[in-house]
């Protein structure tokens, strides 16, 4: 049976806020962020609502019809990131301006962002944790995958565990340079994808 997929509106900011806060409690870059079960519990919803936010507003964020799983989507046009951009201060003002984490993840990721092609950005995914491995995160992505591969438009997104890039490895993604090394902490995997089409280009290096 197929899994429904709509496209959600402000009306469900909260729901979709509630759903990646319980989807990462135990994400290893989650837990390296907001170390600690009780922080973590207490600050971990404020970044999932900024990320909400943010592509609610400049991206688009899939949703199934059961409210059970999310994806969160950014189509990103060529051209280089500014590294004076000060979205990763603004982030940790708005979520726990005493966390330093909370800025330098943004600023890591965005240094190893592709700036050389347009591409759809897959930022993050959620799963309820009592639907976890039936699907649903395959599902959701790969009704963008099929129209990345109709458009030829490559996909990007980084992993943030060993599991999910297992998953994202048998979605035709590949390993984009070398993991990131959080400090002290786990690794993130930048991961590419070209559209699935004869002449597509070759991944950028």
């Amino acid at each position: 049976m197929g899994v429904a997929i709509r496209t959600a509106t402000e009306a469900d900011r909260d729901l979709v806020v509630r759903l990646l806060d319980e989807a990462f409690q135990d994400d290893p870059v989650s837990g390296w962020v907001f170390p600690g079960a009780e922080y973590r519990r207490a600050t971990h919803h404020r970044l999932m609502a900024a990320f909400t936010d943010i592509v609610l507003a400049e991206g688009r964020i899939d949703l199934t019809e059961d409210a059970s799983a999310c994806a969160l989507w950014l189509r990103t046009p060529a051209g280089e990131h500014d590294p004076d951009d000060d979205g990763p201060v603004q982030l940790r003002d708005a979520v726990d301006p005493e966390n330093e984490r909370v800025e330098l993840i943004g600023r890591l990721t965005a240094g190893i962002h592709p700036g050389d092609r347009a591409h759809e950005y897959l930022w993050m995914i959620g799963v309820s944790p009592d639907r976890q491995g039936k699907g649903l995160g395959s599902a959701l992505i790969g009704a963008v995958l099929d129209r990345c591969d109709s458009d030829g438009v490559p996909a990007y997104l980084e992993a943030s565990s060993a599991r999910s890039r297992k998953l994202y490895e048998r979605l035709g993604f590949e390993l984009l340079g070398s993991p990131l090394d959080l400090p002290d902490g786990p690794q993130m995997f930048p991961m590419w994808r070209e559209p699935s089409a004869p002449s597509a280009p070759r991944v950028p290096r």
